[in-house]
């Protein structure tokens, strides 16, 4: 198994973007997996590392990235060293930040005989399946998408009323992290960004667009996104199909940090299930 840990390419924005690749050399094409977190998260999130190693010792290889503005930084892509990068982010950022990923994989990795890139997938958590969505309907050289927990709406999530008249005054607003005690900046640049690029950044638009094979992984005991986003990005996805988890929660199961040698239960169902997938 090779294992490329805590790399990084540039990225569009001017700062790093952090990755780490799993794949066996031993087999040839192995179909490639670009794993896109979620907001608040990591590529070394609660059990995502333990989800790539399996699935990388199933044949498909597994890259899994920070955004380049999630907080995290080269020294510590754990959690939130710099609150000031993470008050900067926005969804066009994101969505650069995963081109310049896709891009990556698809020239530097060319006669690489253990890869196939041409097939790619994209599988996005949370709002990275958002983001995944936008994407894989703007790049033809995505040929199936994957997501787990997924948003179908980014605008319904900003703040509303008063609070979001606060912010536009003051130009600050907060979220705190329930995990790390961290009260989480957010600048109006986000807001802004998203209604200058609203059109793009309707998820339901780009997911009426997509002609590749689209898994939709839920949980119906998921208290951060409502399954009815799941029931939603099926009706609009032509290629879309719906498979639930019953019972599992946001995170499928996990918890951050993840000690076992095993994946918990609900995300090795969504493990089986998306190997599946892939190859078939």
């Amino acid at each position: 198994m090779k294992a490329i840990i805590n790399k990084f390419i540039k990225g569009p924005n001017g700062r790093p973007i952090i990755y780490d690749f799993f794949y066996d050399k031993n087999i040839i094409k192995s179909p490639i997996v670009i794993f896109c977190h979620g907001y608040k998260g990591f590529k070394d999130w609660g059990a995502w590392p333990l989800l790539a190693k399996t699935t990388a010792s199933s044949g498909v290889a597994f890259l899994k990235f920070n955004f380049s503005f999630n907080g995290g930084t080269l020294e510590n892509p754990i959690d939130f060293p710099d609150l000031e990068a993470f008050s900067m982010n926005n969804y066009s950022k994101e969505l650069s930040d995963l081109k310049a990923v896709v891009d990556w994989v698809y020239f530097e990795h060319k006669g690489n005989q253990a890869l196939d890139i041409d097939n790619l997938i994209l599988m996005g958590h949370s709002r990275g399946g958002g983001i995944s969505t936008i994407y894989t309907s703007e790049d033809r050289r995505i040929k199936k998408l994957i997501t787990l927990a997924g948003v179908s709406n980014f605008e319904s999530r900003f703040p509303k009323g008063k609070a979001l008249s606060d912010w536009e005054t003051n130009l600050l607003y907060y979220v705190r992290n329930t995990r790390t005690n961290q009260a989480m900046p957010h600048r109006f640049q986000f807001y802004k960004d998203f209604l200058a690029n609203r059109d793009r950044l309707t998820i339901s638009n780009a997911a009426k667009k997509l002609t590749v094979p689209h898994l939709i992984i839920h949980g119906d005991n998921d208290q951060s996104v409502n399954f009815n986003e799941a029931e939603d990005l099926k009706t609009w996805s032509k290629k879309g199909g719906l498979f639930k988890v019953n019972g599992a929660n946001h995170v499928f199961g996990a918890k951050h940090p993840w000690r076992k040698v095993k994946l918990p239960v609900d995300l090795a169902i969504v493990y089986t299930k998306m190997v599946d997938f892939i190859n078939n």
